[in-house]
């Protein structure tokens, strides 16, 4: 497989376990679960809505876990997936290759969503709906995937694990709590670090709090419907990469930085006393109902990762 510069990628096997993409001090082991795929490409970019695309085939399998190793991969390098296999979806199946996907256990994503008719998986308006086929290519649109540096000095913390009994939780969002707080340097204000800031700690303190839970921090989806009347997901309720902490709360544009700026922010509230508890909803994702777009889930094996009915 030759690269950008026409040199030839080295490609090893790797392994499936751990899931998502890893890098382990001298390249990255890539592993994605599909039951019902065919065929998975690696796909890598330079640029978050770059279409300069490598495409690699993913040849390993163990069991239903498709995997490769590439020794030449960096922390940094943006990555998808592009998944083959039937388009039945009366039966529940909605492989699309033209659709650029990202990876369920990625850690940082890049880039925002860039709506348009190419990030549905059937042709929007045809009459079948959602049992038309749609082959427009996605991935000028789609945010993309980052390779992160595990690496993180947590020196001495651990959770305080305050009891039950005296537990005292203030819920909040990220982004509102610290936007315009007066003492939260601008730069800072409604990110993960601005949510560390001495004087931002010392106020829950003296509330007498023991834990923060925060609303979805998780990678997630501002609608189409919102897009087009200028509004946005101020909550954050339709996660599309549930251990990929929202980019848009980091302080820093850097590939990959809100994965470290939120773990600095936990080691900053545990030093304090402060546990961190997360919203997690699971019940539903970005990508909506059947009518929704194909950006993750769906396109990897809708039938596994989505409890279906019969009709």
């Amino acid at each position: 497989m030759r690269n950008n510069t026409g040199t030839r990628m080295k490609i090893w096997p790797g392994k499936p376990y751990p899931l998502g993409a890893t890098w382990d001090g001298a390249g990255v082991n890539f592993s994605i679960f599909s039951e019902s795929a065919t065929k998975v490409e690696l796909c890598l970019f330079d640029g978050p809505n770059s279409q300069n695309e490598v495409r690699i085939p993913i040849t390993q399998q163990t069991h239903q876990v498709w995997h490769s190793y590439l020794p030449e991969v960096r922390p940094g390098q943006l990555y998808g997936y592009r998944v083959h296999g039937p388009y039945e979806p009366a039966d529940g199946l909605r492989f699309n290759p033209a659709k650029l996907l990202l990876d369920p256990y990625a850690k940082a994503i890049a880039g925002s969503i860039q709506w348009s008719n190419a990030l549905f998986g059937y042709t929007v308006g045809n009459a079948k709906a959602d049992l038309s086929l749609n082959n427009e290519d996605s991935a000028r649109g789609m945010p993309k995937c980052v390779v992160v540096d595990p690496a993180f000095s947590w020196g001495n913390d651990i959770p305080p694990r305050t009891p039950w009994h005296r537990t005292i939780i203030y819920e909040l969002h990220v982004k509102g709590y610290t936007k315009l707080h007066p003492p939260v340097p601008p730069e800072l204000r409604g990110s993960y670090a601005g949510l560390s800031c001495p004087p931002v700690i010392e106020y829950l303190k003296n509330l007498g709090i023991t834990a923060v839970e925060l609303m979805p921090v998780h990678q997630f989806v501002a609608d189409r419907h919102l897009k087009d009347r200028r509004l946005t997901n101020y909550w954050g309720y339709n996660t599309i990469g549930f251990f990929a902490p929202e980019v848009s709360y980091a302080s820093s544009g850097t590939l990959g930085q809100q994965a470290v700026e939120f773990k600095t922010m936990v080691r900053a509230l545990h030093r304090e006393g402060i546990e961190v508890i997360l919203d997690v909803v699971y019940n539903h994702t970005g990508e909506g109902n059947h009518l929704g777009p194909t950006l993750c889930f769906r396109g990897i094996d809708n039938a596994s990762y989505y409890r279906l009915v019969n009709d």
